[in-house]
Protein backbone atom coordinates (compact mmCIF):
# COMPACT_ATOMS: atom_id res chain seq x y z
CA UNK A 1 0.00 0.00 0.00
CA UNK A 2 1.54 3.66 -0.61
CA UNK A 3 1.08 6.60 1.03
CA UNK A 4 -1.64 7.91 -0.69
CA UNK A 5 -4.02 4.78 -0.69
CA UNK A 6 -3.25 5.13 3.18
CA UNK A 7 -4.60 8.85 3.46
CA UNK A 8 -7.58 8.04 1.31
CA UNK A 9 -8.26 4.98 4.00
CA UNK A 10 -7.93 6.92 7.16
CA UNK A 11 -10.31 9.59 5.54
CA UNK A 12 -12.91 7.33 4.37
CA UNK A 13 -12.62 6.07 8.62
CA UNK A 14 -12.94 9.07 9.93
CA UNK A 15 -16.25 9.82 8.32
CA UNK A 16 -17.90 7.20 9.44
CA UNK A 17 -17.12 7.78 13.05
CA UNK A 18 -18.96 11.44 12.39
CA UNK A 19 -21.80 8.89 11.36
CA UNK A 20 -21.99 6.95 14.00
CA UNK A 21 -21.42 9.40 16.15
CA UNK A 22 -24.76 11.62 14.75
CA UNK A 23 -26.72 8.31 15.18
CA UNK A 24 -25.86 7.85 18.95
CA UNK A 25 -25.99 11.32 19.98
CA UNK A 26 -30.05 11.52 17.79
CA UNK A 27 -30.37 7.95 19.64
CA UNK A 28 -29.47 9.62 22.85
CA UNK A 29 -32.04 12.66 22.56
CA UNK A 30 -34.86 10.38 21.31
CA UNK A 31 -34.42 8.26 24.59
CA UNK A 32 -34.30 11.48 27.13
CA UNK A 33 -37.50 12.98 25.32
CA UNK A 34 -39.45 9.55 25.94
CA UNK A 35 -38.62 9.56 29.46
CA UNK A 36 -39.11 13.13 30.92
CA UNK A 37 -42.40 12.86 28.54
CA UNK A 38 -42.96 9.84 30.69
CA UNK A 39 -42.07 10.97 33.72
CA UNK A 40 -44.05 14.16 32.93
CA UNK A 41 -47.08 12.17 32.77
CA UNK A 42 -46.66 10.18 35.85
CA UNK A 43 -46.72 12.89 37.64
CA UNK A 44 -50.45 13.68 36.37
CA UNK A 45 -51.01 9.45 36.62
CA UNK A 46 -49.87 9.38 40.37
CA UNK A 47 -51.05 10.42 43.72
CA UNK A 48 -48.60 12.05 46.11
CA UNK A 49 -47.76 12.34 49.63
CA UNK A 50 -46.26 15.11 51.25
CA UNK A 51 -44.79 13.04 54.52
CA UNK A 52 -44.69 15.60 57.92
CA UNK A 53 -42.80 15.27 61.37
CA UNK A 54 -46.39 14.12 62.72
CA UNK A 55 -49.00 13.06 59.94
CA UNK A 56 -49.22 13.28 56.47
CA UNK A 57 -50.50 14.88 53.50
CA UNK A 58 -52.40 13.04 50.35
CA UNK A 59 -52.90 14.98 47.49
CA UNK A 60 -53.44 14.17 43.45
CA UNK A 61 -51.66 16.43 42.06
CA UNK A 62 -48.29 18.28 41.73
CA UNK A 63 -50.31 21.37 41.12
CA UNK A 64 -51.09 22.00 45.03
CA UNK A 65 -48.88 24.72 45.78
CA UNK A 66 -49.09 25.85 49.06
CA UNK A 67 -50.72 24.67 52.31
CA UNK A 68 -50.73 27.12 55.83
CA UNK A 69 -52.26 25.97 59.14
CA UNK A 70 -53.44 27.45 61.87
CA UNK A 71 -53.83 25.51 65.69
CA UNK A 72 -56.10 27.07 68.07
CA UNK A 73 -54.64 27.67 71.10
CA UNK A 74 -56.42 29.51 73.89
CA UNK A 75 -59.30 30.71 71.70
CA UNK A 76 -56.98 32.00 69.24
CA UNK A 77 -55.11 30.39 66.12
CA UNK A 78 -51.57 30.61 65.46
CA UNK A 79 -49.25 28.77 62.71
CA UNK A 80 -48.02 25.66 62.61
CA UNK A 81 -45.80 23.51 60.29
CA UNK A 82 -46.80 20.30 60.93
CA UNK A 83 -50.81 18.11 61.07
CA UNK A 84 -51.87 17.87 64.77
CA UNK A 85 -51.94 14.06 65.62
CA UNK A 86 -54.42 14.10 68.17
CA UNK A 87 -56.19 16.26 70.64
CA UNK A 88 -57.74 18.36 67.43
CA UNK A 89 -60.22 18.29 65.26
CA UNK A 90 -60.42 19.96 61.37
CA UNK A 91 -62.34 23.14 61.43
CA UNK A 92 -64.61 22.07 58.83
CA UNK A 93 -66.41 24.98 58.48
CA UNK A 94 -63.46 27.51 58.55
CA UNK A 95 -61.48 25.37 56.51
CA UNK A 96 -61.32 26.14 52.66
CA UNK A 97 -59.07 25.97 49.26
CA UNK A 98 -58.56 28.32 46.74
CA UNK A 99 -57.69 28.84 43.71
CA UNK A 100 -56.33 32.49 42.21
CA UNK A 101 -57.86 33.74 44.96
CA UNK A 102 -61.41 32.37 44.27
CA UNK A 103 -62.64 29.79 46.83
CA UNK A 104 -62.89 26.02 45.02
CA UNK A 105 -65.72 24.80 46.16
CA UNK A 106 -65.30 21.52 44.73
CA UNK A 107 -62.11 20.37 46.95
CA UNK A 108 -63.36 18.38 49.96
CA UNK A 109 -60.66 18.24 52.93
CA UNK A 110 -60.50 15.11 55.51
CA UNK A 111 -58.93 14.53 58.64
CA UNK A 112 -58.30 11.57 60.74
CA UNK A 113 -55.96 10.21 62.68
CA UNK A 114 -52.88 13.09 62.15
CA UNK A 115 -53.65 12.85 57.89
CA UNK A 116 -55.12 14.98 55.34
CA UNK A 117 -56.68 14.03 52.56
CA UNK A 118 -57.82 16.25 49.79
CA UNK A 119 -60.48 15.06 47.67
CA UNK A 120 -61.55 16.01 43.91
CA UNK A 121 -60.17 17.27 40.63
CA UNK A 122 -57.30 20.30 41.42
CA UNK A 123 -56.02 23.15 39.54
CA UNK A 124 -52.74 24.94 38.89
CA UNK A 125 -52.44 27.08 41.85
CA UNK A 126 -54.49 25.64 44.81
CA UNK A 127 -54.00 26.80 47.97
CA UNK A 128 -55.65 25.44 50.99
CA UNK A 129 -55.85 26.54 54.39
CA UNK A 130 -56.56 24.62 57.06
CA UNK A 131 -57.84 25.31 60.89
CA UNK A 132 -57.78 22.89 63.58
CA UNK A 133 -59.66 23.12 66.70
CA UNK A 134 -58.40 21.93 70.31
CA UNK A 135 -60.79 19.52 71.45
CA UNK A 136 -61.81 19.49 75.21
CA UNK A 137 -62.01 15.69 76.32
CA UNK A 138 -65.40 14.48 78.13
CA UNK A 139 -64.61 14.60 81.14
CA UNK A 140 -63.20 18.07 81.46
CA UNK A 141 -66.37 19.50 80.17
CA UNK A 142 -68.53 17.25 83.04
CA UNK A 143 -65.94 17.88 85.58
CA UNK A 144 -66.42 22.36 84.53
CA UNK A 145 -69.73 22.14 84.30
CA UNK A 146 -70.79 20.41 87.74
CA UNK A 147 -70.00 21.28 91.74
CA UNK A 148 -67.23 19.76 92.77
CA UNK A 149 -67.31 19.08 96.63
CA UNK A 150 -64.22 18.63 98.91
CA UNK A 151 -64.45 16.24 101.73
CA UNK A 152 -66.70 13.51 101.99
CA UNK A 153 -70.65 13.69 101.80
CA UNK A 154 -72.51 12.58 105.08
CA UNK A 155 -73.17 8.44 104.87
CA UNK A 156 -75.36 8.34 107.96
CA UNK A 157 -78.21 10.17 105.69
CA UNK A 158 -79.35 9.37 102.06
CA UNK A 159 -78.85 12.24 99.59
CA UNK A 160 -82.74 13.77 98.49
CA UNK A 161 -80.75 16.29 96.70
CA UNK A 162 -78.29 17.37 94.05
CA UNK A 163 -74.95 17.38 96.08
CA UNK A 164 -72.67 18.11 92.80
CA UNK A 165 -69.86 15.57 92.76
CA UNK A 166 -67.40 14.23 95.03
CA UNK A 167 -64.38 12.76 95.15
CA UNK A 168 -63.02 9.18 96.14
CA UNK A 169 -59.81 6.74 94.77
CA UNK A 170 -60.46 4.13 92.97
CA UNK A 171 -57.56 1.60 91.41
CA UNK A 172 -56.74 3.69 88.56
CA UNK A 173 -56.92 7.17 90.71
CA UNK A 174 -59.15 10.06 91.78
CA UNK A 175 -62.51 9.36 90.89
CA UNK A 176 -65.35 12.19 90.53
CA UNK A 177 -68.94 10.42 91.68
CA UNK A 178 -72.18 11.88 91.22
CA UNK A 179 -74.18 12.13 94.43
CA UNK A 180 -78.01 12.96 95.24
CA UNK A 181 -80.91 14.61 92.73
CA UNK A 182 -78.71 15.77 89.98
CA UNK A 183 -80.29 17.16 87.14
CA UNK A 184 -76.42 17.19 84.66
CA UNK A 185 -75.38 13.39 84.01
CA UNK A 186 -77.64 12.34 81.58
CA UNK A 187 -75.72 11.45 78.37
CA UNK A 188 -77.00 9.93 74.95
CA UNK A 189 -74.84 7.50 73.65
CA UNK A 190 -75.32 4.32 71.22
CA UNK A 191 -79.16 5.61 70.33
CA UNK A 192 -79.58 5.44 74.55
CA UNK A 193 -79.19 7.52 77.25
CA UNK A 194 -77.31 6.56 80.47
CA UNK A 195 -76.53 8.34 83.65
CA UNK A 196 -73.49 9.14 84.69
CA UNK A 197 -72.41 7.16 87.96
CA UNK A 198 -68.59 8.29 88.26
CA UNK A 199 -65.45 9.54 86.15
CA UNK A 200 -62.94 7.05 86.81
CA UNK A 201 -59.44 7.27 88.14
CA UNK A 202 -58.13 6.69 84.52
CA UNK A 203 -60.36 9.59 83.20
CA UNK A 204 -63.18 7.23 81.37
CA UNK A 205 -66.62 8.08 82.14
CA UNK A 206 -68.98 4.99 83.85
CA UNK A 207 -72.74 5.33 82.73
CA UNK A 208 -75.65 3.23 83.58
CA UNK A 209 -78.29 2.38 81.37
CA UNK A 210 -81.67 4.56 81.68
CA UNK A 211 -83.39 3.23 78.39
CA UNK A 212 -84.52 4.66 74.57
CA UNK A 213 -86.20 8.01 76.70
CA UNK A 214 -85.75 9.87 79.44
CA UNK A 215 -88.50 8.23 81.86
CA UNK A 216 -86.40 8.04 85.11
CA UNK A 217 -88.63 5.43 86.50
CA UNK A 218 -90.80 2.34 85.36
CA UNK A 219 -89.37 -0.98 83.50
CA UNK A 220 -87.99 0.95 80.74
CA UNK A 221 -85.23 2.12 82.66
CA UNK A 222 -83.47 -1.61 82.39
CA UNK A 223 -83.28 -4.32 79.58
CA UNK A 224 -84.92 -6.88 80.83
CA UNK A 225 -84.94 -9.04 84.06
CA UNK A 226 -83.16 -12.08 84.48
CA UNK A 227 -81.78 -14.22 87.37
CA UNK A 228 -78.32 -12.74 88.52
CA UNK A 229 -77.50 -16.98 88.44
CA UNK A 230 -80.09 -19.46 87.52
CA UNK A 231 -78.28 -22.54 89.97
CA UNK A 232 -77.81 -21.28 93.74
CA UNK A 233 -76.75 -24.11 95.87
CA UNK A 234 -72.87 -23.16 96.11
CA UNK A 235 -70.67 -20.45 96.84
CA UNK A 236 -69.86 -20.08 93.26
CA UNK A 237 -73.04 -18.89 92.11
CA UNK A 238 -72.52 -15.12 93.74
CA UNK A 239 -69.73 -14.56 90.92
CA UNK A 240 -70.09 -12.39 87.96
CA UNK A 241 -68.24 -15.47 86.55
CA UNK A 242 -66.97 -18.37 88.42
CA UNK A 243 -65.41 -21.71 88.56
CA UNK A 244 -66.39 -24.94 89.42
CA UNK A 245 -69.07 -26.08 92.21
CA UNK A 246 -68.52 -28.19 94.53
CA UNK A 247 -64.92 -27.74 95.08
CA UNK A 248 -63.07 -28.21 97.90
CA UNK A 249 -60.69 -25.00 97.75
CA UNK A 250 -61.88 -21.36 97.24
CA UNK A 251 -59.90 -20.80 94.47
CA UNK A 252 -61.31 -23.57 92.08
CA UNK A 253 -64.53 -22.19 93.27
CA UNK A 254 -63.42 -18.24 92.09
CA UNK A 255 -61.37 -20.10 88.78
CA UNK A 256 -63.45 -17.42 86.23
CA UNK A 257 -64.31 -20.09 83.89
CA UNK A 258 -68.29 -19.89 83.36
CA UNK A 259 -70.18 -17.08 82.81
CA UNK A 260 -73.51 -16.30 85.02
CA UNK A 261 -76.73 -16.21 84.19
CA UNK A 262 -76.96 -12.50 84.09
CA UNK A 263 -73.51 -11.75 82.20
CA UNK A 264 -74.79 -13.99 79.54
CA UNK A 265 -77.77 -11.45 79.22
CA UNK A 266 -75.39 -8.37 79.06
CA UNK A 267 -72.92 -9.85 76.46
CA UNK A 268 -75.86 -10.52 73.91
CA UNK A 269 -77.03 -6.70 74.42
CA UNK A 270 -73.51 -5.66 74.46
CA UNK A 271 -72.70 -7.18 70.71
CA UNK A 272 -76.14 -6.20 69.63
CA UNK A 273 -76.57 -2.76 70.49
CA UNK A 274 -72.70 -1.50 70.98
CA UNK A 275 -70.52 -3.81 69.01
CA UNK A 276 -72.55 -4.58 65.94
CA UNK A 277 -73.56 -1.29 65.43
CA UNK A 278 -69.95 0.25 65.31
CA UNK A 279 -69.65 1.84 68.68
CA UNK A 280 -67.36 -0.49 70.38
CA UNK A 281 -64.15 1.89 69.73
CA UNK A 282 -65.72 4.30 72.35
CA UNK A 283 -66.21 1.95 75.18
CA UNK A 284 -63.15 1.84 77.71
CA UNK A 285 -60.92 -1.52 77.36
CA UNK A 286 -58.86 -0.39 80.64
CA UNK A 287 -61.44 0.12 83.07
CA UNK A 288 -63.10 -3.10 84.79
CA UNK A 289 -66.30 -4.14 87.33
CA UNK A 290 -65.75 -5.53 90.80
CA UNK A 291 -67.16 -8.25 92.14
CA UNK A 292 -65.50 -8.13 95.17
CA UNK A 293 -66.06 -11.92 96.69
CA UNK A 294 -62.91 -11.44 99.37
CA UNK A 295 -64.53 -13.23 102.53
CA UNK A 296 -65.68 -11.10 105.54
CA UNK A 297 -63.33 -10.38 108.23
CA UNK A 298 -66.34 -9.71 110.68
CA UNK A 299 -67.15 -12.91 113.37
CA UNK A 300 -70.95 -13.81 112.16
CA UNK A 301 -72.95 -16.71 114.16
CA UNK A 302 -73.20 -19.76 111.73
CA UNK A 303 -70.71 -18.36 109.24
CA UNK A 304 -67.05 -19.91 108.40
CA UNK A 305 -64.41 -18.13 106.31
CA UNK A 306 -64.29 -21.06 103.83
CA UNK A 307 -65.75 -19.32 100.58
CA UNK A 308 -66.18 -22.75 98.71
CA UNK A 309 -68.75 -25.30 98.18
CA UNK A 310 -72.17 -25.07 100.83
CA UNK A 311 -70.37 -23.63 103.23
CA UNK A 312 -71.71 -20.67 105.05
CA UNK A 313 -70.17 -17.59 104.27
CA UNK A 314 -69.94 -13.95 104.18
CA UNK A 315 -68.52 -11.70 101.72
CA UNK A 316 -66.45 -8.23 102.10
CA UNK A 317 -69.21 -5.72 100.93
CA UNK A 318 -71.08 -6.74 104.17
CA UNK A 319 -68.79 -4.99 106.18
CA UNK A 320 -69.18 -1.89 104.72
CA UNK A 321 -73.34 -2.00 105.18
CA UNK A 322 -74.16 -4.67 108.38
CA UNK A 323 -72.75 -4.66 111.82
CA UNK A 324 -72.33 -8.13 113.25
CA UNK A 325 -75.87 -8.38 114.13
CA UNK A 326 -77.26 -8.07 111.01
CA UNK A 327 -78.44 -4.64 111.54
CA UNK A 328 -77.67 -1.69 108.76
CA UNK A 329 -74.82 0.58 109.80
CA UNK A 330 -75.68 3.64 110.66
CA UNK A 331 -73.42 5.09 108.84
CA UNK A 332 -71.48 3.25 105.77
CA UNK A 333 -68.91 2.62 104.24
CA UNK A 334 -68.12 2.53 100.84
CA UNK A 335 -65.31 2.17 98.52
CA UNK A 336 -64.15 2.36 95.23
CA UNK A 337 -61.16 -0.01 95.46
CA UNK A 338 -61.24 -3.71 94.55
CA UNK A 339 -59.23 -5.80 97.25
CA UNK A 340 -59.12 -8.43 95.26
CA UNK A 341 -57.64 -6.59 92.03
CA UNK A 342 -56.11 -9.45 90.10
CA UNK A 343 -59.14 -12.23 90.46
CA UNK A 344 -62.34 -9.71 91.29
CA UNK A 345 -61.64 -7.01 88.85
CA UNK A 346 -63.51 -7.65 85.74
CA UNK A 347 -61.40 -6.44 82.90
CA UNK A 348 -61.19 -7.14 79.42
CA UNK A 349 -57.75 -8.47 78.09
CA UNK A 350 -56.77 -4.62 76.73
CA UNK A 351 -56.76 -3.48 80.29
CA UNK A 352 -53.66 -2.91 82.28
CA UNK A 353 -55.02 -4.08 85.69
CA UNK A 354 -57.57 -7.10 86.72
CA UNK A 355 -58.15 -10.92 85.91
CA UNK A 356 -58.83 -9.75 81.64
CA UNK A 357 -61.52 -12.46 81.26
CA UNK A 358 -63.91 -10.45 79.66
CA UNK A 359 -65.25 -10.81 76.41
CA UNK A 360 -67.45 -7.25 76.46
CA UNK A 361 -66.37 -4.66 78.69
CA UNK A 362 -69.49 -4.86 80.36
CA UNK A 363 -70.94 -5.21 83.83
CA UNK A 364 -73.50 -4.05 86.61
CA UNK A 365 -73.36 -1.20 89.02
CA UNK A 366 -72.06 -1.93 92.56
CA UNK A 367 -73.37 -1.93 96.17
CA UNK A 368 -70.95 0.38 96.99
CA UNK A 369 -71.22 2.94 94.04
CA UNK A 370 -75.09 2.81 95.33
CA UNK A 371 -73.97 4.52 98.28
CA UNK A 372 -71.93 6.72 97.39
CA UNK A 373 -74.65 7.99 94.93
CA UNK A 374 -77.00 8.77 98.11
CA UNK A 375 -78.63 5.34 98.40
CA UNK A 376 -78.51 3.21 101.77
CA UNK A 377 -78.97 -0.16 103.26
CA UNK A 378 -82.04 -0.42 105.31
CA UNK A 379 -83.32 3.39 104.02
CA UNK A 380 -85.82 4.17 101.18
CA UNK A 381 -85.11 7.02 99.15
CA UNK A 382 -87.08 7.76 96.10
CA UNK A 383 -84.83 11.33 95.25
CA UNK A 384 -82.15 10.40 93.92
CA UNK A 385 -80.93 9.80 90.52
CA UNK A 386 -80.46 5.83 91.17
CA UNK A 387 -84.34 5.45 91.74
CA UNK A 388 -86.30 3.73 89.15
CA UNK A 389 -89.45 2.47 91.42
CA UNK A 390 -87.98 -1.48 89.61
CA UNK A 391 -85.76 -3.80 91.34
CA UNK A 392 -82.62 -4.38 89.62
CA UNK A 393 -78.89 -6.33 90.53
CA UNK A 394 -75.47 -5.10 91.83
CA UNK A 395 -72.69 -7.29 90.94
CA UNK A 396 -71.62 -7.16 94.86
CA UNK A 397 -71.78 -10.60 96.63
CA UNK A 398 -73.87 -10.74 100.15
CA UNK A 399 -73.90 -14.36 101.63
CA UNK A 400 -73.86 -18.27 100.75
CA UNK A 401 -76.64 -19.51 103.74
CA UNK A 402 -79.52 -22.05 104.15
CA UNK A 403 -78.44 -23.64 100.82
CA UNK A 404 -78.59 -20.80 98.65
CA UNK A 405 -76.52 -17.63 97.30
CA UNK A 406 -77.41 -13.87 97.55
CA UNK A 407 -76.37 -10.51 95.62
CA UNK A 408 -77.04 -7.14 96.20
CA UNK A 409 -79.45 -5.23 95.09
CA UNK A 410 -81.32 -2.04 94.73
CA UNK A 411 -85.21 -2.28 95.91
CA UNK A 412 -87.79 -0.89 93.93
CA UNK A 413 -88.22 1.77 97.11
CA UNK A 414 -84.47 3.01 96.64
CA UNK A 415 -82.85 1.13 99.41
CA UNK A 416 -80.05 -0.86 98.78
CA UNK A 417 -80.99 -4.88 99.66
CA UNK A 418 -79.92 -8.48 99.28
CA UNK A 419 -81.69 -11.41 97.15
CA UNK A 420 -80.78 -15.07 96.62
CA UNK A 421 -79.57 -15.15 92.94
CA UNK A 422 -82.47 -16.97 91.11
CA UNK A 423 -84.70 -13.95 91.47
CA UNK A 424 -85.72 -12.50 88.07
CA UNK A 425 -85.03 -8.88 88.93
CA UNK A 426 -84.07 -6.25 86.55
CA UNK A 427 -80.93 -5.99 84.70
CA UNK A 428 -79.45 -2.12 83.76
CA UNK A 429 -75.83 -2.46 81.48
CA UNK A 430 -73.22 -0.33 83.12
CA UNK A 431 -70.43 0.89 80.46
CA UNK A 432 -67.07 3.18 80.60
CA UNK A 433 -66.99 5.04 77.75
CA UNK A 434 -63.34 5.90 76.82
CA UNK A 435 -60.94 8.60 78.83
CA UNK A 436 -59.82 10.49 74.96
CA UNK A 437 -63.57 10.64 73.90
CA UNK A 438 -64.91 14.25 73.38
CA UNK A 439 -68.64 15.61 73.97
CA UNK A 440 -70.50 16.60 70.47
CA UNK A 441 -72.97 18.92 72.25
CA UNK A 442 -75.85 19.19 75.21
CA UNK A 443 -74.94 20.18 78.91
CA UNK A 444 -75.75 17.15 81.10
CA UNK A 445 -79.31 18.18 81.42
CA UNK A 446 -82.64 15.79 80.91
CA UNK A 447 -83.42 18.25 77.66
CA UNK A 448 -80.25 18.57 76.19
CA UNK A 449 -77.73 15.66 77.10
CA UNK A 450 -74.33 15.62 76.57
CA UNK A 451 -73.41 13.73 73.08
CA UNK A 452 -70.55 11.66 72.72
Amino acid sequence: MNKKDKLEFETIKSHKNRLYFLCGFVCVVILLIVLITNHSLAKYRTTESIPLINGTINYTSYDLKMVAMYQEENGDYKSIDTVPTSGYSLNEEKSYCEVNDTKDNNRTIEYQNGVINFLGMPKKGTKCYLYFDEQILAKDIILANSKINEGEPDFSQVATTDEGIYKAEDDWGESYYFRGDVTNNWIKFAGYYWRIIRINGDGSIRLIYNGTGTATTGTSTQISTSAYNSSYYDNAYVGYMYGSTGASSYAATYANTNNSTIKGVLDNWYQTNITNKGYGDKVSKEAGFCNDRKISTVNRSGYGTLGYGTNATVYAPVDRFLNASWSWLSTQNPTLKCSQLSNDMFTVSGSSKGNKALANPVGLITADEVVFAGGKGGTNNSSYYLYTGQNYWTMSPFDFYDGHADVFFVHSNGNLNYSNVYGAIGVRPVINIASNVTIKSGDGTISNPYVI
